[in-house]
């Protein structure tokens, strides 16, 4: 085992990363310049393939503008690096303590939107590969740097690249915890479709995959629902035109962590004024964000609990409409969980979409892959964690033998979807340290 990185690539990287956090890579469902999710992620994704060229590698875009790779080495087998460029929203920028697209060295850490989610770790990542380069090293396996630009959504960037490209031999997305994550639940996205209303009208909520932390309302209830708020002891502000509810915002696959304001909405203004979207939250889920109501307990050792989580609520003159993001366990039947999804949506007039379904991700733990993956991992930290299974959904997943592999550590805060979202100096340059090395003995080494 050796070191590959030097302090020239520590300070290189951290530059390379304010490039890429800069871009605001937020998805545009309606882009009006020919790109397929909006000209943000089109110029991140550039960017980073135009990073990748300064880097000595060989790189390629999708001419429909789905994704990108880089490559470097050649050979039949690849070792496949999974990336993405594009973000989740900011948010509420005034709960930023510096500027979400401005990558800000501040203490011990760098902030900004994507700096653990997921620029920072493929930043981290793409040196750990200059390092092995610049050592010398004699590779035996291509690398690949796969760039997706849709992963905060429905990966139609990867789906496209999966059509278009061939599968590589194996593979690791940087996207996650160390050591390792062999297993991944299944990600179930619904919408439920239920009637117009004459009564309110609400807009609230955001990404599917991130709890909400707030949900405004303005209209003639809103004495009503502040009484009801103050009941329930659940925090808001109230303004001249509207009262904003207040929650905590987390990934979904954690969403009995957070706090969700549009849940709390729902469960105030339920008690006001009767919608069946509104009826539906406040009666069948609550706060409940194992959704144990609807589906009993459901949990397994390998993979825990299911989560629920309720992403976005509309209610209009037009319709209504709940997003929803649910993390199912990988001995969980999904089709019984849809089954008692619809059975309970049916009750208030609304009608089931599927709206994005993920399959459960599963490596063996004695594959080679894993293995020398978590022995890179012990080697360098003394950390002798066993491999884990996760609620999240990377593009590990995407591909045969793939997982994901760092790039936070057991120790990191994590911060991905908050406000303030940071990832320490010294994460990355540790995580720097194990990809080189993993890169080394992967591609590297017969």
């Amino acid at each position: 085992m050796q070191t590959f990185i030097t302090q020239q690539h520590k300070d290189e990287a951290v530059e390379s990363l304010k490039t890429l956090i800069a871009y605001p890579s937020v998805l545009d469902e309606e882009p009006k310049d020919g790109t397929p999710f909006g000209q943000g992620i089109q110029d991140a994704l550039e960017g980073a393939l135009e990073l990748c060229k300064r880097l000595g590698m060989e790189t390629y875009i999708d001419p429909d503008g789905y994704y990108g790779y880089a490559e470097y080495g050649s050979g039949e087998e690849t070792l496949a690096i999974l990336c993405h460029m594009d973000v989740v929203p900011a948010g509420n920028e005034a709960d930023w303590d510096t500027p979400p697209f401005e990558a800000v060295v501040k203490g011990d850490s760098i902030y900004g939107r994507g700096t653990q989610d997921d620029k920072g770790p493929s930043v981290a990542a793409l040196y750990a590969l200059k390092a092995v380069i610049d050592s010398g090293a004699n590779f035996e396996r291509r690398i690949r740097f796969i760039f997706g630009s849709d992963e905060e959504n429905l990966w139609r960037g990867l789906d496209q690249y999966n059509k278009k490209e061939k599968p590589a031999t194996m593979g690791f997305s940087p996207d996650s915890v160390f050591p390792l994550t062999y297993a991944e639940k299944g990600l179930l996205q619904v919408k439920l479709h239920g009637p117009k209303s004459n009564q309110v009208q609400v807009q609230a909520g955001g990404a599917l995959n991130v709890v909400p932390d707030q949900a405004i309302y303005s209209g003639e209830y809103a004495d009503e629902l502040q009484k009801q708020l103050d009941q329930q002891g659940f925090e808001y502000e109230k303004n001249d035109d509207h009262i904003r509810v207040k929650g905590k915002a987390i990934h979904s696959k954690d969403a009995p962590q957070g706090t969700n304001a549009v849940s709390r909405l729902a469960i105030g203004l339920s008690s006001v004024v009767s919608e069946p979207a509104l009826n539906f939250i406040a009666k069948e889920i609550g706060e409940d964000a194992k959704g144990t109501q609807l589906f009993g307990e459901i949990h397994d050792e390998d993979s825990g609990s299911l989560t629920f989580n309720v992403a976005q609520l509309k209610i209009n003159e037009d319709s209504s409409e709940i997003g929803i993001d649910i993390r199912i366990p990988v001995s969980a039947d999904k089709d019984e969980i849809v089954k008692s999804l619809k059975t309970a949506a049916a009750k208030y007039h609304l009608d089931y979409e599927e709206f994005d379904y993920l399959a459960s991700l599963y490596v063996p733990k004695d594959s080679d892959l894993v293995q020398t993956l978590l022995a890179v991992y012990r080697e360098k930290t003394g950390d002798q964690a066993e491999p884990m299974s996760s609620g999240g959904a990377t593009f590990a997943r995407t591909m045969k033998n793939c997982v994901a592999f760092g790039a936070m550590f057991p120790d990191t805060q994590d911060t991905m979807h908050m406000p303030n979202e940071n990832m320490p100096l010294k994460d990355i340059y540790r995580s720097m340290d194990i990809f080189a090395e993993a890169i080394y003995r992967l591609a590297c080494q017969s």
